[in-house]
């Protein structure tokens, strides 16, 4: 297990990377994000992102699973105590395959639990032209090493 004192400030991890198939995109959109934009493509055309996209809601759980895939926790349980931001600077496509990279930007012991910390990370995911479709700066909730007696 990767406990709070392996962490570094500047370290960065690299995702393993996943598809975006269209059925999925479109499944996903009908059931939690049903607007044209992402399900019809030719009313997607005239929408304000061109052409028919994944929902950014949809893109979030991607890159959830690619940061459980990543194993940044080395076994141990990836508790998120919130995002700071969230952003969707590009829309993510049908067919797109993303990845993201994971920046340790703060460590936090906490004052009043201290068999535990926050770790900050930035995590910016990017599709195969190198766009960048997600941006989000969650708090992970990170056990500390045990003393040992």
């Amino acid at each position: 297990m990767r406990y709070l004192e392996d962490f570094v400030v500047g370290e960065i991890l690299r995702t393993p990377s996943a598809a975006m198939p269209e059925e999925e995109t479109l499944a996903f959109a009908a059931k939690y994000d049903p607007q044209a934009m992402h399900l019809d493509h030719e009313a997607a055309l005239e929408g304000p992102l061109g052409g028919i996209s994944a929902s950014g809601w949809h893109t979030a759980a991607v890159v959830m699973r690619l940061i459980v895939e990543a194993d940044v926790l080395l076994g141990g349980p990836i508790l998120g105590l919130g995002v700071e931001e969230l952003n969707w600077p590009a829309p993510t496509r049908p067919g797109d395959v993303i990845s993201a990279d994971l920046e340790t930007v703060s460590i936090t012991p906490s004052r009043s639990r201290p068999t535990h910390g926050v770790v900050r990370i930035r995590v910016t995911a990017r599709n195969q032209d190198g766009a960048t479709v997600l941006t989000m700066t969650p708090k992970l909730w990170v056990a500390r090493r045990p003393e040992q007696s």
